[in-house]
């Protein structure tokens, strides 16, 4: 059976291992590597050291649907509102900008990565690793040799990159000199925007007394949105306390982008006490760097991901590829899917669905219903078009 690997467990990379193994049931073996400790990517919920059960959203904070998305991606809204994963934000916001009328805002219940475990889970049989750093590719006969740091190197027969496009730029191995120049230079002109996020948790018997859920800050150097995130996500429980999420503004973020976090956090929490200097002392407190928080620039022309090398195949994806918000990670996942559209028909005249790397004259043998020559035309396009 064929090993596909896709590198991220974020929403794109969760995505496509949903879609992967709906549209080819049984028929490849999907790993996924992240470098995190957790599933989430930029869409990570964070726990309490001291009570596991208080969590917060550092990274996005509810999700919004304009009438265009959410008719031409309306199953997956529907599957996830059906699943309780999303609900509609009713809680105030004060501050916020509808930039289009009818826009719909999602709130997470569980936390924004329910939604990242959910497709994760959806691709039943994935074997998801995290700690997994991967550091090089290189192009080994039919397949790709993935190395990662401190561990040993894995065959596979198909590599889908979903982390920030400067971390695919980074990677060492055959990787650049398999990138045509018109590809590397769209790849380097994608950008994106820097910030902190601090998560501040409470024990079960503070209170926070304000008339929002969220805030978007203006006047301030320094914090640019906080969110009393339990009741935010319309949260209530007497056993666990509540959450504050703390975003800072991008010019901030940049200027302080090469500094330790430690160094960081002190000066978050002086501006945040001119912002709410009633706010109480929190249980504990989380920071967070995001060193590429949402995409400023993508790569021209949307296309939704760029083909690296067709046989074997090397993909990427993401929202660099798109635009930076739910919608970009699902069109960049079926983008990616429709490499693996042709190849689940295929598959169905082929039988028993072998694996892939069987070599072309073991499927003729085993495929008596075609002509030799059709069978290697099959073999070969099968190969091109695994995703």
């Amino acid at each position: 059976m064929s090993r596909v690997l896709i590198v991220g467990a974020g929403l794109t990379g969760s995505l496509c291992a949903c879609l992967l193994r709906r549209e080819l049931p049984n028929k490849v073996n999907i790993v996924v590597w992240d470098k995190s400790r957790g599933a989430g990517g930029r869409m990570s919920t964070s726990r309490s050291l001291n009570d596991p059960s208080c969590t917060v959203d550092l990274g996005a904070q509810y999700i919004s649907a304009t009438p265009y998305y959410a008719r031409i991606h309306s199953s997956f809204y529907e599957e996830l509102l059906a699943q309780d994963i999303l609900k509609p934000l009713i809680a105030p916001v004060e501050g916020m900008m509808l930039k289009e009328e009818e826009i719909v805002n999602y709130v997470t219940p569980h936390g924004v990565s329910s939604i990242v475990k959910h497709y994760l889970k959806e691709s039943a049989g994935a074997e998801v690793l995290y700690d997994r750093h991967v550091t090089h590719i290189h192009r080994k006969d039919t397949g790709w040799e993935v190395c990662r740091k401190g561990g040993t190197p894995e065959r596979f027969d198909i590599v889908v990159l979903t982390m920030p496009v400067p971390q695919i730029l980074q990677l060492q191995g055959d990787v650049g000199s398999l990138m045509g120049e018109n590809q590397r230079r769209m790849l380097e002109a994608v950008s994106y925007s820097s910030r902190y996020a601090l998560g501040l948790f409470y024990k079960a018997d503070t209170r926070i007394d304000v008339p929002w859920a969220a805030k978007y800050v203006s006047n301030n150097p320094c914090i640019r949105f906080i969110a009393i995130d339990d009741k935010k996500r319309n949260l209530a429980s007497k056993n666990c306390g509540p959450s504050v999420v703390v975003h800072t503004s991008v010019p901030f973020g940049i200027q302080h982008l090469e500094e330790e976090k430690d160094a960081v956090q002190p000066i978050i929490l002086e501006e945040l006490e001119k912002v709410m200097p009633d706010l109480p002392q929190p249980d504990s407190i989380k920071c967070q760097k995001w060193r590429y928080s949402q995409v400023t620039r993508s790569v021209a022309d949307c296309p939704g991901q760029m083909t690296l090398h067709s046989q074997p195949l090397l993909v990427c994806g993401g929202d660099g590829f798109t635009h930076s918000n739910f919608d970009g990670c699902i069109e960049s996942a079926l983008k990616i899917r429709e490499h693996g559209q042709q190849m689940g028909s295929e598959l169905q005249h082929v039988g028993d669905g072998q694996a892939l790397t069987t070599a072309p004259q073991e499927v003729m043998a085993q495929s008596p219903l075609f002509s030799a020559d059709v069978q290697l035309k099959l073999y070969r396009n099968l190969c091109k078009d695994l995703l």
